[in-house]
């Protein structure tokens, strides 16, 4: 008789205790955005806190120096960047050029699922942003990036997971790419909102992890609505774990009526997404 545990069982067991083991997040990125969201603090703070990490400075002003966000001059010290970009983007940057590392796996097919989540989160991120400024909201910009960039991070706490139980040896069963799909579709957003609790990010980005595909949904949340629109453009570019599905209209989704943009509003939003390489976090 096989006793072998249950491929749910396995899954449980690594996503209980304290989530903050699972390698996802870089601990000064999250720093910096509970920092951020105390609303008490000085520039010394923040540029002190990523001196913490000699090799993140560089990453993030590399992504500050990137096409997506360069102005005529170039930024060479992070009190500069913070001074013409602000601190909450200095954050995001700071998140962004972390995060990319931990997209990775030596498992041939979850490194392929990881790489296309993180194109994913990137584009969601950059369409997220670019709807709020679009739909009147630029105040909450920096914020939808952070948003978008974050809403999967259930997907790839699964993801690492899997990794874990495949280098363990403790199943045999075939990880195909419809399995994974499976049991992110069924766990993610779950995962995603008791990992960013755990981690003690900002509520409105906890609810973002969990509730950027349910039914119903908050409204008057701009962000989530936000998210949850750039989530499905890219879904219908392809941009995601899944092929492109063509048959999706944003301009019929509530969503797009919520934010008020029309059609060609919308075509805009679906090339900045297919051009959302811009920017450089490696």
């Amino acid at each position: 008789m096989s006793t072998e545990k249950p491929l749910i069982n396995l899954i449980q067991e690594r996503l209980t205790g304290d989530l903050q083991e699972l390698p996802v997040f870089h601990s000064v990125a999250v720093k910096l955005q509970q920092l951020l969201s105390s609303r008490s603090f000085e520039i010394s703070d923040v540029t002190e806190l990523i001196g913490e990490d000699q090799s993140l400075t560089g990453r993030v002003l590399k992504v500050a120096n990137s096409s997506y966000y360069a102005g005529l001059t170039k930024i060479a010290t992070i009190k500069d960047a913070i001074i013409r970009l602000g601190a909450q983007e200095i954050a995001n940057m700071a998140m962004l050029a972390s995060q990319f590392e931990f997209y990775n796996s030596s498992n041939k097919t979850l490194n392929t699922m990881m790489q296309a989540l993180w194109g994913h989160a990137l584009a969601c991120a950059v369409g997220a942003k670019w709807m709020t400024r679009k739909a009147g909201y630029p105040g909450m910009a920096a914020e939808a990036f952070m948003g978008g960039l974050m809403h999967d991070i259930g997907s790839l706490a699964l993801l690492k997971v899997l990794d874990d139980i495949i280098k363990s040896n403790q199943t045999t069963i075939f990880f195909s790419d419809q399995l994974i799909n499976e049991i992110i579709a069924a766990m993610h957003e779950e995962v995603g909102f008791n990992l960013m609790q755990a981690w003690n990010f900002p509520d409105f980005y906890c609810e973002i992890a969990r509730n950027h595909h349910g039914e119903p949904f908050d409204q008057t949340n701009i962000l989530l609505v936000a998210v949850r629109l750039s989530n499905q453009a890219c879904k219908k570019l392809g941009r995601s774990l899944q092929p492109a599905d063509p048959s999706i209209t944003l301009f019929s989704t509530p969503e797009a009526q919520i934010l008020g943009l029309k059609e060609i509003a919308l075509a805009e939003l679906e090339i900045i997404i297919e051009d959302a390489d811009g920017i450089s976090a490696g």
